[in-house]
């Protein structure tokens, strides 16, 4: 998943322009994209949306978390039209996706679809306890779960701080740690690992930016809150000719069955070789 695009559930214009903006995945936002007194009719918009949908993006819907008050009427909207998925907000430990699994199996039985058929992504630094437990989600099986994605403002709130960014743009150290606590938990886990949104929509460079040290830090992919950001996501996401080119060199070189091999007056070893055939794979070539 190398894009996630939210899209909020009320707005008929945003709902039909993101259809076709190439996404992999569109989140429909029920959550911090939908004011209180709106997300009755925003479940209406987006059960009109997904029974009429024929867009290629997977179709995902961000609820409203545990503590609203709104997420199990959330469910009951959602869980019929048989989404890929639900983005999980505000968690505060893994015991917060045991009981949102419980609630999708029941949905699902509800609904006559088939238990574990809706996946999970779970947004896991929105809360202190949340980044302080990431080990936590170590040890269990959770097989709905394929991903994690992670975000500084909801954090920076909960915390009662300021602007999580330096002035020129950057992090500040403590929301570097969530991101890094995200990132690390993905890997051990084995799921997917988004990168959190580049705020500034009107800045293209700044997002590809954002988005190669995103995908260079290992993170599989980055949501965007505007269409615009989604082509340059991707391609940033996309490992370039040279790249590949590369790749196939280093497997080449490894043919002659070496563990360790000289290529271009270097020396490499085995993680390397992992290394290129896992470009490939990212770039949908078969490995060699």
């Amino acid at each position: 998943m190398k894009s996630l695009l939210f899209v909020p559930a009320d707005s008929e214009r945003k709902l039909a322009k993101a259809e076709s903006c190439g996404a992999d995945a569109l989140a429909i936002d029920l959550e911090d994209a939908v004011l209180p007194d709106r997300k009755p009719l925003a479940r209406q918009m987006l059960a009109t949306y997904a029974k009429g949908y024929r867009g290629k993006s997977q179709l995902w819907v961000r609820v409203n978390d545990l503590a609203s008050g709104e997420l199990l009427k959330d469910l009951a909207a959602v869980v019929p039209l048989a989404p890929v998925g639900i983005v999980l907000p505000k968690v505060t430990g893994p015991e917060d996706l045991d009981i949102v699994g419980y609630y999708l199996d029941m949905a699902e039985v509800a609904a006559g679809l088939p238990q574990g058929q809706t996946k999970l992504l779970t947004v896991c630094t929105e809360t202190a306890s949340a980044v302080l437990r990431m080990g936590d989600l170590l040890g269990t099986a959770r097989p709905r779960l394929i991903g994690m994605l992670w975000g500084g403002e909801d954090l920076s709130t909960s915390l009662g701080a300021g602007d999580p960014r330096h002035p020129d743009g950057r992090w500040r150290s403590m929301y570097e740690h969530a991101r890094n606590q995200c990132l690390l938990g993905c890997h051990a886990l084995g799921i997917e690992a988004i990168d959190t949104v580049y705020v500034d929509f009107r800045n293209p460079e700044g997002c590809r930016a954002s988005s190669l040290e995103a995908r260079y830090d290992g993170f599989t992919g980055k949501a965007a809150i505007h269409p615009d950001q989604v082509p340059v996501i991707n391609t940033a996401f996309t490992p370039t000719e040279d790249e590949i080119a590369h790749a196939r060199r280093v497997i080449a070189a490894f043919s002659s069955g070496a563990g360790a091999v000289s290529l271009d007056g270097k020396m490499l070893d085995i993680p390397h070789l992992k290394s290129a055939r896992q470009m490939l794979h990212s770039a949908g070539l078969e490995q060699e």
